[in-house]
């Protein structure tokens, strides 16, 4: 199944717009796991059991897993989504970009190797980046990165541009526009737009009206869940990570989970029906 498909009859089967992220980190692991990271298997599939009729897909970062030599950890967790998720689509957080057979061998390794079903990359080097992608696994999902939500983003993706065909348009403007165009070949793409600058998420769907949007910064980074929803459109779907793995400590940690995934989950519905 493409994951387009996929992931939209995932919403609608949980009525959710919910992405939980998975990103263990060693020192907030309950007691007595706390440092443990042979662990991280256990901690990150028990959440995934409290959560899996709550979401719409799950998003595994591969630098929490790889830092630490936990790689098989990964391969495990995204079969167990596969078993006890069933049809809830995995999204691979890596923002690769790269080009030729280097894009190649990380295209291998997300789909192949770990078998997710969508992936974050960089456009920084242009469509070169994106092709090695989209020519090998026309099936598989592309999230761009356009509009992060990090303070320094405005480094760079703010710049506006002076070239004759768009005028003053910012940068991430041009990414989300291109990324509705000419490089969308296979109809595979989506954007991440942060939810930390809501007006710029207007002005991506001002030249990019039915990409999916991946839209972090919900929760622990502050971002305001109402005005981002309202300014999403209708494909989109927000990522929270600590704020559901960590919702509380100790042996409680996956019903914790269970519960603010909810909360979330059932604010969005109400601000936007699916």
């Amino acid at each position: 199944m493409r994951f387009l498909d996929q992931w939209l009859a995932a919403c609608r089967r949980n009525s959710s717009r919910l992405c939980l992220g998975l990103d263990p980190e060693p020192e907030r692991l309950p007691a007595p796991w706390t440092h443990d990271t042979s662990r991280f298997f256990d901690f990150c599939a028990a959440v995934v059991d409290a959560t899996a009729d709550l979401v719409c897909a799950y998003k595994p970062q591969i630098a929490h897993f790889s830092a630490v030599g936990a790689e098989a950890q990964l391969e495990r967790l995204i079969r167990h989504i596969r078993e006890n998720a069933p049809g809830v689509p995995v999204i691979l957080d890596a923002k690769r970009g790269d080009i030729g057979s280097t894009a190649r061998h990380y295209a291998r390794e997300a789909f192949e190797r770990y078998g997710a079903d969508a992936l974050t990359v960089s456009p920084f080097l242009g469509r070169d980046s994106l092709d090695p992608y989209m020519e090998a696994y026309p099936e598989r999902g592309l999230f761009v990165l356009c509009r992060t939500s990090n303070p320094g983003s405005d480094d760079l993706q703010a710049l506006g541009l002076r070239d004759a065909e768009a005028p003053g348009e910012r940068l991430f403007e041009r990414v989300a526009r291109l990324a509705a165009g000419p490089w969308n070949r296979n109809g595979q793409l989506g954007l991440v737009t942060g939810a930390t600058r809501p007006q710029d998420i207007v002005a991506v769907r001002a030249v990019a009206p039915d990409l999916p949007l991946l839209i972090p910064g919900v929760g622990a980074q502050g971002g305001d869940l109402e005005a981002t929803v309202r300014a999403a459109g209708d494909r989109f779907l927000i990522n929270a990570s600590r704020s559901v793995l960590y919702a509380a400590p100790g042996s409680q940690f996956a019903a914790a989970a269970r519960d603010e995934a909810e909360r979330l989950r059932d604010t969005m519905a109400e601000l936007a029906p699916l």
